[in-house]
């Protein structure tokens, strides 16, 4: 019988492939992104100490006083964490990044991120 792949399984397999090229520095940290359904998440994650330096993510500053959840899973939510992500790096004095994106596209909410990121300072 024929095993199948996820989506998911592919995404990391991918992802693997990407992580044994790159790896982040304390002086130029890899920013990752991970995507779930409802929220995004972003990383600047020193590879070689092994921690992360600063992360910012679409449950932050979410406001559930209307009775619904949070949601995060659009492109503004993405800006938002670009953003707020690149005023975090600015205050340790990160300005350098590699990219990482996690073995998604480089499409919709992945790119939106990486351009707000972008705009607001970081430099990849």
């Amino acid at each position: 019988m024929i095993e199948r792949s996820s989506k998911n399984d592919v995404r990391q397999k991918v992802h693997e492939r990407i992580r044994n090229r790159i790896a982040g520095t304390s002086e130029r940290p890899r920013l990752n992104v991970y995507r779930s359904l409802n929220h995004i998440y972003a990383q600047l994650i020193d590879d070689r100490g092994g921690i992360t330096l600063v992360s910012a993510n679409s449950l932050e500053g979410a406001e559930g006083g209307d009775g619904k959840r949070p949601t995060g899973g659009n492109v503004a939510a993405a800006k938002a964490v670009g953003k707020k992500l690149a005023e975090r790096a600015r205050e340790k004095g990160l300005a350098k990044v590699i990219f990482d994106r996690g073995g998604y596209l480089y499409h919709g909410r992945v790119k939106a991120l990486a351009d707000a990121a972008r705009e607001a300072g970081l430099e990849f």
